[in-house]
């Protein structure tokens, strides 16, 4: 999508391109560019307010609801960064949004376990 700023190169250095059209991305990497994304967590509402907390910023779309905004989503002009516990979720996300014809969508990898686990900062609440 050529409607937003490249994303820089150091960044997509990081990225692991996975088959099914988005990559993976390491909390580090996406931590240090988060403004450039809009991020979207799937898990539930109880898990978004629950003790891993979310990253400051995103959006809260279950993954439930990702099919009836998927044309919303594919067509958004800045990169996606889809979250949710542990990455499994948000890769099967992104993978639908990609088959979509979404494009820079990208998961992150380890997800809020990962982001806990490396000291980032989180939201607590709603």
């Amino acid at each position: 999508m050529a409607d937003h700023a490249p994303l820089p190169a150091a960044l997509l250095a990081q990225a692991r391109p996975h088959p099914a059209g988005f990559a993976d991305l390491p909390v580090a990497a996406a931590a240090a560019h988060l403004a450039a994304f809009r991020v979207v967590d799937v898990r539930e509402p109880s898990e978004f307010t629950g003790p891993l907390g979310h990253v400051d910023g995103a959006e809260l779309l279950p993954l439930s609801t990702v099919p009836d905004l998927a044309e919303e989503l594919a067509a958004e002009t800045r990169p996606v960064l889809l979250v949710c516990r542990s990455g499994g979720r948000s890769a099967h996300a992104a993978a639908y949004l990609a088959q979509e014809g979404g494009t820079d969508l990208f998961n992150l990898a380890g997800g809020m376990l990962a982001w806990n686990e490396a000291g980032l900062p989180v939201v607590h609440g709603a």
